[in-house]
């Protein structure tokens, strides 16, 4: 078909439903269904599992499995992500990391108890490289298909499909998983493993609708045969323009500093909520919906602050009701008799930032990014830096826990980095940001 123009409605709502497609994996998989599945199959001799000859428990075992596929990402996506950027073929790399994903999440069907625990776990890897393999080659279609001016809004309508479409389907699971006998199902495990192979389906299927819009090689490379070596010469280029691009390099500063509080406090909000205030599971997973359903309007919300105070300001308030989350969830007492109100009232704040901050926060690089042909290579860099802040976060998170026996001064912690992104934020300069 012929190529969609620049700011085409069908092609901006064709970009913003891959988050539709995609975010059933964050929800269900590695936030709500497969974490609960997980345990209840590791949970005999005391969570200790053994895997590749090694003894683990359980949960370190999972912790060990998705640092290990963001590792495996942060590696990757600059070198492969100049290569596309060379020979113009982001979109096969986006469909590539799609299919890696989506099959993946469907192979845990197999997954059935501690004799089949390497497929839960390397497939737990595969779907994680897929998932933010995938992340890197759509974020950078954000400056080809929306004109700068409209790319809050337009940011902010993918994870309002993403949140929109993960709430539906986790919903549907839910009711599956806690009333099987609905479902004519009598095996207690089958509707979790039926989930997985739900996502990996409704994950390929929507994005197809992606693939049928979305543009190949807008630019029209033609890349030699030696496009592997190119792709490093590419990555070498952006490399050095980021250091003559000061606004980029604070704006990432930034990005890292407070990604490494928001993105711990999302995967690890439902073990602080267990272990510190003792709220039971089906308790967390309604948190976990309240969280998805708010977090559509915060995002909407907050494009349109932006558009009246600008990105940075915006952001500035954001990082700032983050801060203080923090310190709420620090005060939070187990004792307290409305201490499950609490935790609601706290779950909706942060569905109100969460999905505030990841647009903004994607919508701001794209506009700092210089005059370009390579979205891919810069937008691998945002990319990493977010994953290095996951790895730095979950471990800050576990090791003050370990030598403070509390979770909540691990908590306290995080709130530093959100000060100090809010800090560094303060220092960028704003003009280019409102003139465009």
């Amino acid at each position: 078909m012929a190529n969609l123009e620049k700011g085409n409605p069908k092609l901006i709502n064709a970009w913003a439903f891959y988050d539709w497609a995609n975010s059933v994996y964050s929800l269900v998989i590695a936030t709500a269904v497969f974490p609960i599945y997980y345990e209840s199959i590791t949970s005999e001799n005391d969570g200790i599992v053994r895997f590749l000859g090694t003894e683990f428990h359980n949960s370190t075992l999972l912790s060990y499995s998705l640092s290990f596929s963001f590792l495996i990402v942060a590696i990757l996506s600059p070198i492969l992500s100049g290569i596309a950027d060379y020979t113009g073929n982001k979109k096969k790399f986006l469909q590539f990391f799609c299919y890696l994903g989506s099959l993946s999440v469907m192979s845990l069907f197999f997954f059935k108890d501690v004799e089949t625990l390497w497929i839960g776990i390397v497939f737990t890897i595969l779907a994680s490289i897929g998932f933010w393999g995938s992340i890197v080659f759509y974020n950078s279609y954000l400056p080809e298909i929306a004109e700068p001016k409209d790319h809050d809004r337009v940011s902010a309508k993918g994870f309002m499909f993403g949140y929109t479409g993960s709430v539906l389907l986790l919903a549907f699971n839910l009711i599956m998983v806690m009333k099987p006998e609905l479902f004519g199902i009598s095996d207690p495990a089958l509707p979790a493993r039926i989930s997985f192979l739900m996502v990996g389906i409704w994950w390929m299927g929507f994005a197809q609708v992606t693939f049928y819009h979305l543009p190949n090689n807008v630019f029209h490379k033609k890349p030699e045969k030696d496009f592997i070596f190119k792709g490093f010469k590419e990555l070498k280029e952006v490399l050095k323009s980021l250091k003559q691009e000061t606004s980029l390099k604070q704006f990432l500063t930034a990005f890292f500093l407070y990604s490494t509080g928001v993105q711990t406090i999302i995967l690890l909000a439902g073990l602080y909520g267990k272990k510190e205030l003792g709220i039971d599971t089906n308790k967390l997973i309604i948190t976990i919906l309240l969280i998805q359903v708010v977090a559509i309007f915060g995002a909407f919300l907050f494009s349109r602050i932006s558009e009246k105070i600008g990105n940075i300001k915006a952001l500035k308030l954001t990082i700032a009701i983050w801060g203080l989350i923090c310190f709420a969830a620090y005060l939070l007492d187990k004792d307290n008799k409305y201490i499950d109100l609490q935790f609601y009232s706290l779950g909706a704040t942060i569905g109100m930032v969460l999905g505030a901050i990841q647009s903004l926060s994607r919508s701001t690089y794209s506009k700092l990014l210089p005059d370009t042909e390579d979205h891919a290579t810069y937008f691998s860099f945002f990319d990493v830096t977010e994953k290095i802040a996951i790895v730095l976060g979950t471990f800050i998170f576990g090791f003050v826990g370990a030598i403070s026996d509390s979770l909540k001064n691990s908590i306290f912690i995080l709130a530093i980095f959100f000060l100090l992104g809010y800090i560094v934020l303060s220092f960028m300069k704003r003009s280019h940001l409102t003139s465009k």
